[in-house]
């Protein structure tokens, strides 16, 4: 069903408010994803203040970190040309974690690896990348090269950093903490193109439900969740692949090879504590291929395999 906007904060306000039964839903566009609010609430004024809110957060967000902006922070960091450059406290803790993934996942999880778009474009074409544009991009790839220190980040020459793997799933769990500080006491969903946290339970249904895409088109009824607070992410290739002799390539990339992971699942949902940790425990389960049901298994978490 089709809900009609009961508010707007200004007459081309960015974001919009509706209302469906007993909560509120805010919603905009960002980080090229369709972005909402459900709020457990009928407050109209507090429903503004919590969606503009989440709106200015992820266009600061979006402004600092993604790799499509020619005047911000990563891209002083992509053309430093192994000079070091100095950072922010924020900055500097969202590579420490990039750092932890890739030595938790043995250098399979690398934001250095962003550069092989230079040879892949998953756009459901049969359009493979040529092995030696795929080769000369190698050496470009591996957070061992690089250089992390208490107050800055030295890249070698050539080398790029892309945050696309956990960015959005960062500024999910920093709008969840602004949406807490602001109103405690009120569940809010906040769901960034499929990657959610969830503050606390509802007043009294105690859980929400999330339906999660079923990537089969064949059997387009979603997967229905209940989840009262924490973390979900959902990985896959839904809409990102290639196909080619009957043999479909995930735009799941092996940094170390520079080519697709094989025989993964379709997609992969976790749920865990905080959207971040919920988003890298899936795309390491991708990472892992088919064994993605036994590498979950060993991480003690909930989660769904679609294939």
């Amino acid at each position: 069903m089709k809900h009609q906007p009961i508010t707007t904060a200004l007459p081309q306000s960015p974001w919009q408010l509706y209302r469906r039964g007993d909560y509120l839903v805010g919603s905009f566009t960002a980080m090229a994803s369709p972005c909402e609010l459900l709020m457990d609430t009928v407050d109209l004024a507090l429903g503004q203040s919590l969606t503009e809110l989440a709106w200015r957060e992820c266009q600061r967000i979006e402004a600092k970190f993604s790799r499509y902006k020619p005047d911000n922070l990563m891209a002083k960091l992509n053309a430093s040309n192994g000079k070091p450059v100095s950072l922010d406290a924020e900055t500097h803790s969202l590579l420490s974690f990039a750092q932890t993934c890739f030595e938790l996942s043995e250098g399979m999880f690398d934001i250095t690896s962003g550069v092989l778009r230079r040879a892949w474009t998953f756009d459901g074409s049969d359009r493979l990348a040529e092995a030696n544009a795929v080769e000369a991009l190698l050496p470009l790839i591996g957070w061992n090269k690089v250089t992390l220190d208490n107050h800055s980040l030295t890249l070698q020459p050539g080398m790029e950093l892309d945050l696309g793997g956990i960015g959005k799933e960062y500024a999910v769990d920093r709008v969840s903490q602004l949406c807490q500080q602001q109103a405690p006491e009120l569940s809010v969903v906040v769901n960034f193109g499929g990657d959610i946290q969830v503050t606390r339970p509802r007043r009294h249904q105690a859980f929400w439900q999330i339906g999660i895409e079923n990537p089969d088109p064949t059997s387009p009824a979603p997967l229905i969740l209940q989840i009262r607070g924490g973390g979900l992410a959902t990985s896959g290739d839904a809409r990102r692949f290639l196909l080619k002799d009957g043999v479909r390539y995930s735009h799941i990339l092996n940094p170390k090879t520079g080519y697709p992971i094989i025989n993964a699942p379709r997609s992969v949902t976790v749920a865990a504590g905080h959207c971040t940790q919920a988003g890298l425990l899936a795309t390491l389960a991708l990472l892992h291929g088919d064994e993605a049901r036994t590498f979950l298994d060993q991480q003690g978490v909930k989660y769904w395999l679609l294939n």
